[in-house]
């Protein structure tokens, strides 16, 4: 079946639909990020791509901090609900009902209703047309401990996550394969 051919277009999904928190916890701004994504391993760096007019801008550009918390299906309100107010004229945390807490390394604060929260620094800014995207390097995690296994290992399938695509919010699905399993041998039983 042949494509249509559409022009150039922010249409890449899904992303994850993300608050950003910024600020400090005395005085804490939330926004909704879906223009979020890792860029490096080593160091671990990610960006966050914010309008310039948001309220948010300029207490990110200042600080050089802030943190991406995950969302999950539960949250699905409150996260578009942050990504249509102003928090210059709205304390969307209290209007949600989050929780926040300190970061370890950052002044921003992290939310606790979020399963995992990603602590992050400014390396660079770069302005792109609509949008500012700020580099960052990822400081620190939280995660919640009752997503942690008896292995230590983070069980992020069991956190509902959100996620978005082309204006619509969805709940990440099962699980379907673990990276490198396509090339995995199997295991020969011993008799």
């Amino acid at each position: 079946m042949p494509k249509q051919f559409w022009k150039g277009s922010s249409l890449l999904a899904p992303v994850p639909a993300t608050l950003v928190t910024c600020g400090t916890v005395e005085k804490p701004n939330v926004l909704t990020i879906a223009w979020t994504g890792i860029v490096c391993t080593r160091p671990p760096m990610t960006y966050i791509s914010v309008r310039p007019e948001r309220f948010s801008y300029d207490i990110i550009k200042t600080s050089g901090e802030f943190a991406i918390n995950l969302t999950t299906s539960a949250m699905v309100k409150q996260v578009d609900y942050c990504g249509v107010k102003s928090g210059k004229d709205t304390d969307k945390i209290a209007v949600c009902g989050f929780h926040v807490s300190p970061s370890q390394k950052i002044s921003a604060p992290v939310i606790d209703e979020c399963p995992v929260s990603l602590e992050c620094r400014v390396t660079d800014y770069r302005p792109l047309g609509s949008h500012t995207m700020f580099l960052a390097e990822i400081v620190g995690i939280d995660v919640d401990e009752k997503y942690i296994d008896s292995k230590g290992k983070l069980n992020l399938q069991q956190c509902g996550l959100t996620a978005y695509a082309h204006g619509e919010y969805f709940t990440l699905g099962r699980k379907t394969g673990d990276f490198g399993f396509s090339v995995k041998k199997n295991k020969k039983k011993h008799r």
